[in-house]
């Protein structure tokens, strides 16, 4: 019966209960295919036409506005006639929302003021339709927005007429100046609209809340959570990463007869003095008390996942194999996400397929290695869940806890003097088939293509330095080695992880 061997901080590393946040599937019956076809053919291009000539004529009203300011005055809020454009552009965000399907609002709470919350925080975040917010007021906020989105056509000036607080990828400082800017602004008592952020930073399917960025928690000033729900049975709003495009959803939306949407504004959060000290600490606490509103759960996922799942998808892989709750990860593994992404490489070499997982056969053919017990007791180690095969998350949890800490100078060392038989400070080929062959019935033309691989300097001898490069770059050996030496030493009579004195 196989063992499943209970790795360090089992728990704390255990998978969460939603394993993919950034994947959406739309499955439509036959009658919703059908009345597809039929608003396809009807009434959606007229919303199409309606809501796109209204998002014009608000273009043009923002342009208008933003028009003749000198430099000192976009530094100021927007004043008089100016401001008095602002109403023009809520009615036709409505309008357009209407125009869109968007019938039926429910709206919870009381929506504070500026004076009460200079922060607005929106989650969670699943599709570019998520801005009915913006118009529920009689004031429009403003947002934290990256300085190339207000070059966007028409959106871009929609953009700079809520007076974002614009960060600036390439300044270093550009962080330190966010913070800066919403402080300032929260200090001014209400001369400045509310800064409204999707701290997710990215689209989800909703069923959870992912890692909130702490960027806008840093200023330690009070927030407004605020949920969203939408309350169609068929999903046509959600927009992630592993899905339906943005041109279907929006489609989509448009072929239905009515969209309903609930906004939900809870009581603001003001941070005690441990969250004022710790953003992160404060994000997390925010997060949690909209996920128990929400009724979901929260997990590690970030960003960086969505950007592992692209790469796994350049590489043929299911774009799932990249969600390794990268946050989570990185403080217990300390692993970066350049690493993450050198690995990733690996894993697909190794898998040699689109399947997204290493098998033990596919295990053995990386370390040129036939399925012995010994691999078996190895391959089970990585395998955290018992399932017979290894996922990017097991194999980098495995890298870590398994086989890293057991690569060590020493136990470089040791291997090193097992195939060096007699003492010349280098293994020849002979040395190398004999040993691979006894300890885990390698071929004679497996070892040969091993030998050449850490011979570097074709010399037809492996020196230490060879062979300990070779073996800091793949650790996987290590394992093999420790227990081929214990059982070696347990056969000799030695008592487990001693060695003989010379």
């Amino acid at each position: 019966m196989k063992t499943t061997i209970t790795l360090p901080r089992q728990q704390s590393l255990a998978m969460p209960d939603v394993q993919n946040p950034f994947v959406h599937r739309l499955h439509l019956g036959p009658l919703e295919i059908l009345q597809v076809v039929v608003m396809s053919l009807t009434l959606a291009p007229l919303r199409l036409l309606m809501s796109g000539m209204c998002l014009v004529v608000a273009w043009l009203v923002a342009a208008i506005a933003l028009s003749g300011r000198t430099e000192e005055e976009k530094k100021k809020p927007l004043a008089g006639w100016r401001k008095g454009c602002e109403s023009v552009l809520i009615f036709l965000g409505r309008t357009i929302y209407f125009l869109l399907g968007f019938h039926t609002f429910s709206v919870k709470g009381r929506q504070v003021s500026v004076l009460e919350a200079p922060l607005m925080c929106i989650a969670p975040h699943s599709s570019f339709l998520d801005g009915f917010v913006f118009f529920m007021g009689n004031a429009l906020p403003s947002t934290v927005s990256k300085a190339e989105n207000t070059n966007i056509p028409f959106f871009g000036t929609l953009i700079q007429f809520t007076q974002p607080v614009l960060v600036k990828r390439e300044d270093p400082d550009s962080r330190v100046n966010t913070i800066k800017e919403i402080q300032r602004r929260a200090q001014t008592r209400g001369a400045w609209p509310q800064v409204v952020i999707y701290p997710e930073g990215t689209c989800t399917n909703r069923s959870c809340l992912i890692t909130f960025k702490q960027g806008a928690f840093y200023p330690a000033v009070p927030v407004q959570p605020v949920c969203l729900r939408y309350l169609n049975k068929l999903d046509t709003v959600t927009w992630t990463w592993d899905g339906p495009g943005a041109f279907a959803c929006l489609w989509l939306t448009l072929c239905q007869f009515n969209n309903a949407v609930q906004i939900e504004f809870l009581p603001v959060y003001t941070p005690n003095e441990a969250e004022k000290a710790d953003a992160k600490l404060y994000a997390n606490n925010v997060r949690s008390v909209m996920a128990k509103c929400l009724g979901v759960g929260t997990t590690d996922h970030t960003y960086d996942d969505c950007r592992l799942m692209l790469r796994a998808q350049q590489l043929n892989l299911p774009m799932a194999a990249g969600l390794v709750e990268f946050q989570k990860l990185h403080k217990k593994l300390g692993i970066n996400f350049h690493e993450m992404k050198t690995l990733l490489n690996k894993f697909c070499e190794i898998a040699k397929g689109n399947s997204g997982h290493i098998s033990l056969n596919k295990f053995a053919e990386h370390l040129k290695i036939p399925a012995s017990d010994v691999l078996e007791e190895v391959f089970t180690m990585y395998d955290r869940d018992g399932s017979g095969s290894i996922d990017f998350r097991e194999y980098l949890i495995g890298l870590s806890l398994v086989s890293g800490p057991v690569n060590t100078e020493k136990t470089i060392q040791l291997a090193f003097q097992l195939f060096d038989t007699d003492n010349k400070g280098h293994i020849t080929v002979e040395e190398l088939t004999q040993i691979l062959h006894n300890a885990f019935g390698m071929c004679d033309v497996d070892v040969v293509e091993l030998f050449k691989k850490i011979d570097q300097d074709k010399d037809d001898k492996i020196v230490y330095d060879e062979f300990k490069a070779y073996a800091l770059q793949h650790p996987e050996y290590a394992n093999l080695f420790t227990s081929y030496q214990q059982k070696k030493h347990l056969a000799n009579g030695y008592p487990e992880g001693r060695q003989k004195s010379e």
